[in-house]
């Protein structure tokens, strides 16, 4: 069994070797990620639970699918960690075309990584 990794708000992740959580990370290149990362937690917020981190980020909780938005300099970091990979890609694509239609004057683009059972 693997030893349990905390998130980012301290509480751990329950995984073991034998049922990882499949996850993969997002990235849209810009200069207005935190302005991306608050737009869509409070379009979001409305309707799940939605906190902001510390960082200046947020994490949006979709079931059992956890979302975390890490603004950058010049990019915005998406995380999606899901139960299954039907969820994980259920949630990418929401959030993903979320995303790029907030961001579309600026032609806005998501790119997701193949997902990984990290």
């Amino acid at each position: 069994m693997r030893r349990s990794r905390v998130h980012h708000t301290g509480r751990p992740f329950a995984r073991t070797q034998e049922s990882p959580m499949p996850t993969s990370l997002g990235r849209a290149t810009t200069d207005a990620a935190p302005r991306y990362a608050k737009q869509l937690a409070s379009h979001f917020g409305r309707k799940i639970p939605s906190e902001a981190t510390p960082d200046g980020g947020h994490r949006l909780t979709f079931q059992q699918t956890d979302v975390l938005l890490q603004p950058a300099a010049d990019h915005l970091l998406i995380r999606v960690t899901a139960p299954d990979a039907s969820a994980l890609s259920s949630i990418r694509e929401v959030v993903g075309s979320h995303l790029e239609r907030f961001g579309q004057r600026n032609e806005l683009s998501v790119t997701w990584d193949e997902p990984s059972d990290d």
